[in-house]
């Protein structure tokens, strides 16, 4: 029989001493869930605010969208492809691509250049001192005619394009030199005429010479124009010598190094003559022992005064050469487009049924020329930071098709600046205002933030000195494309539905959007409906008054312990302008105005406005902020020095003889003080504007023989220097953008029925006829537009030539506003 199993006996004594364990085991694993879900927790926290960190800190250099504002560039626009796109240069042409093959000029007179390569004129340096130097006739697409005064020598460069081919067409170059002074005829000049190609650029050139009738050229291929060639070809006077170069530069902006470098005195075995003279092929090699292919072809041409050569660009695409465009064929072309330009220009400024005379009509078509030929096209990447970047940071790669403010200090592009040429631009061909504001607007961040000054490639950076290179996204400039923008819904409405302008105008509307959204972010003030423009140092001692170069005002005084209390009465008057034209277009493109029609109604309320901007005290409108008047620059007590060696003379630094209080900063009185009359915010019958047009015409503030100075003599700051190295600059100079704003605004006044209407046709009246008479005269004595004009003499002085903002003289001849 099987044996019975025995139950199990339960120790109730052990079960519970189990149940401890594993309620004690339960505990403790819950305790490592909860630790390891808090730890799961705090690494998924520290990576998500690393991420968004990563996030904030690439913002500052995302472009808005993908969506680009200019859709035809390049060989899409062939009408534009080639142009004189290197302002910086004194001749230069190039294409609308991102590397680019590039022509351009260099010179000298034999007897003038020293062994150092002194005397070769290349880049527009003011220290060349060239007597004048511009072009006098451009219109922005298919001609040019530059002259240019060195010493009793005028070179005169010209070049006409002709459309065909494939890959842009063909063009022409002509560069001849004469003299007045008969006795100078047989004097030798030599024209380094050169061709280089960028290194990205996939291209080759090579130095070429057909027959004995052609001085050496060059052909090559790139990937945008295919197979071309070049040629040169002597009009007048004779050949005394020839040479070139061909090598590899290290860069565009060291082309002139190039030749300095390479020149070499030689000898004519024929003659024994001996010329300062280019060696041929000179091979390069680079880190591997490896030749470079050359990317750099020099002819130099030597002849006697007078003397002429063309330079003939030939496209493999266009099939019909038959007619070379040289001698008189080229003649006839050039002459054809002079006579096309003249036409449009009375047809666009009608200054010759105004009773111009033919040297005012010239000075003026001369003026607007060299805005038109210091359009420049850029390709590169601006450098950026914000506060969440580690330091400086690449923009991503961009073109720039924009006019510059002065070829020769300024040439590259201003965010500021470029609002006050579209006004010009545009009043010659809206089209080509257009695509400059697309190229602006395709430099926007995610953030709606456009940096302010463009330095893109390796030529426009080589001019710029390292501190003002990077640009920091907490500053912007004055919105003037509003301006423009403005302009261009008045002036041209009933023709935007033309040629796609309602289509580039509702692509560009979100940019518009996201740029005013940005102001309304980053510069409000602390108070509701004030505004304070970023980038003022509140911690310098260097300045007697820090600078606020964002305003495009630089030292025009603020007040003078820049903190969180300021208010700045000019950026709320450009941003309800901004908030008006946005209004307008909105209302075009048939969208929601409302928005922005309520916002410029908020800061355009004169009561309001008066409230926070008008001063009791001066009775003007000034900024508010922490200030005093009293502080100097003065030199520190000098240091002991305990070594053998003399002790360094400290730079002066600013000294505060008087606690600054919170205030409207109404001692300074200028050209801020107008914003509210100047961008038309002002009733006509207001009160505040007749004290306004009193204060302009009032003697010993801001009126002048030659327009309004920037600041009033009574100012504390009027011509005081900055710092011990840098003189006044908006601090009594006239300054041709804001005396255009205040013709502008008389005009406006003058036409609005109101207690003041005759007083502003007046002063209307009398300020454009002393701006125009003094600009014209200091051009024909000095041959140049100048950046600003002395308030006491009307003497030309900054940088020359300066045929930005200071040719809006020509809309001021046309009266047009």
């Amino acid at each position: 029989m099987a044996r019975q199993r025995k139950p199990l006996s339960v120790d109730h004594s052990h079960h519970k001493y189990a149940k401890k364990i594993t309620h004690h085991t339960e505990k403790k694993n819950s305790k490592v869930s909860y630790w390891r879900r808090g730890v799961m927790i705090i690494c998924l926290a520290i990576a998500g605010c690393i991420g968004y960190m990563g996030y904030l800190e690439t913002r500052v250099n995302t472009p808005f969208d993908d969506q680009k504002m200019v859709v035809k560039t390049g060989l899409a626009a062939p009408d534009v492809y080639w142009g004189s796109y290197r302002p910086g240069v004194y001749f230069g042409l190039k294409t609308r691509d991102p590397y680019s093959l590039v022509s351009g000029l260099m010179w000298y007179f034999t007897r003038h250049i020293g062994a150092d390569g002194g005397g070769i004129r290349h880049w527009c340096e003011q220290g060349d001192n060239l007597d004048r130097y511009g072009w006098i006739e451009h219109n922005g697409k298919n001609f040019g005619i530059q002259e240019i005064q060195d010493g009793p020598f005028l070179i005169t460069t010209s070049f006409v394009k002709r459309l065909g081919g494939d890959h842009g067409g063909d063009w022409t170059a002509r560069i001849g030199v004469t003299s007045k002074d008969q006795r100078l005829e047989g004097e030798q000049i030599s024209f380094l005429v050169y061709t280089a190609v960028e290194e990205k650029s996939k291209g080759w050139i090579k130095p070429e010479r057909v027959g004995s009738h052609m001085i050496t050229g060059v052909r090559g291929e790139t990937e945008g124009l295919g197979p071309f060639s070049i040629k040169m070809f002597s009009n007048v006077g004779k050949v005394l010598h020839e040479s070139y170069l061909s090598t590899s530069a290290m860069g565009l902006h060291l082309l002139k190094e190039t030749v300095i470098n390479s020149l070499r005195l030689a000898t004519d075995k024929q003659t024994g003559k001996k010329w300062i003279s280019l060696p041929g092929e000179l091979n390069s090699r680079g880190p591997d022992g490896k030749t470079i292919e050359p990317n750099f072809i020099v002819t130099q041409v030597t002849g006697s005064v007078p003397f002429e050569i063309d330079v003939v660009f030939e496209s493999s695409s266009v099939l019909d050469h038959r007619e070379i465009l040289r001698g008189d064929v080229y003649s006839k072309e050039l002459q054809k487009w002079r006579d096309e330009f003249h036409h449009s220009f009375e047809e666009k400024f009608q200054l010759q049924s105004k009773g111009y005379s033919e040297k005012e009509i010239k000075f003026a078509a001369a003026a607007f020329s060299n805005l038109l030929g210091g359009i420049g096209y850029f390709y590169g990447s601006s450098r950026v930071e914000s506060s969440h970047t580690r330091g400086p940071v690449p923009y991503w790669k961009a073109a720039l098709y924009t006019a510059v403010p002065s070829r020769s200090f300024f040439p590259r592009g201003f965010l500021w600046d470029e609002g006050f040429h579209g006004l010009l631009i545009s009043s010659w061909d809206i089209d080509m205002e257009l695509d400059i504001i697309c190229h602006w607007f395709d430099l926007m961040n995610i953030e709606g933030w456009i940096p302010r000054e463009q330095i893109l490639g390796q030529e426009a950076l080589s001019k710029v000195p390292e501190e003002f290179v990077t640009q920091r996204n907490t500053n912007g400039n004055p919105p003037t494309f509003f301006i423009t923008l403005s302009f261009i819904l008045k002036k041209f409405g009933h023709t935007l539905h033309e040629n796609g302008r309602l289509d580039t105008l509702e692509r560009l509307f979100p940019r518009l959007q996201a740029w005013f959204d940005w102001f309304n972010v980053t510069q409000i003030g602390d108070m509701p409906g004030t505004y304070r423009w970023r980038g003022r140092d509140g911690t310098t001692n260097r300045e007697l008054n820090p600078k606020t170069l964002t305003s495009g005002l630089d030292d025009y005084p603020r007040a003078s312990h820049p903190n969180l209390d300021e208010r700045h009465v000019d950026l709320r008057c450009w941003i309800a302008l901004a908030a008006n034209t946005l209004a307008d277009l909105a209302k075009l493109l048939s969208r929601n105005e409302q928005k922005y029609v309520n916002t410029f109604q908020y800061l355009s309320n004169n009561n309001i406005l008066d409230d926070l901007h008008w001063s009791p005290l001066s009775q003007s409108y000034s900024d508010y902020g922490l200030h005093t008047d009293m502080v100097e620059l003065k030199k520190p007590p000098p240091s002991r020095s305990h070594s053998h060696h003399p002790a360094q003379t400290a730079e002066k630094i600013r000294v505060v003889l008087k606690d600054p209080e919170l205030r409207f900063v109404d001692s300074t009185f200028g050209y801020v003080s107008l914003f509210p009359f100047l961008l038309q915010l002002l009733q006509p019958d207001s009160p505040k504007l007749g004290k306004v047009l009193e204060d302009i015409r009032r003697p010993g503030l801001l009126w002048t023989e030659y327009g309004l100075r920037s600041l009033a003599k009574s100012s504390p700051l009027y011509m005081k220097w900055n710092t011990e190295h840098d003189p006044p600059y908006w601090r009594a100079p006239i300054w041709i953008n804001m005396n255009y704003l205040v013709v502008r605004a008389l005009k406006h006044y003058s036409e609005l029925e109101g207690p003041y209407q005759q007083k502003s046709l007046m002063l209307y009246n009398d300020l454009r006829k002393n701006l125009v008479k003094n600009i014209m005269k200091e051009y024909y004595r000095t041959g140049y537009l100048w950046e600003q004009y002395n308030d006491k003499t009307g003497e030309g002085q900054g940088s020359r030539p300066f045929t930005g903002w200071s040719a809006l003289v020509v809309l001021l001849m046309a009266e047009i506003y």
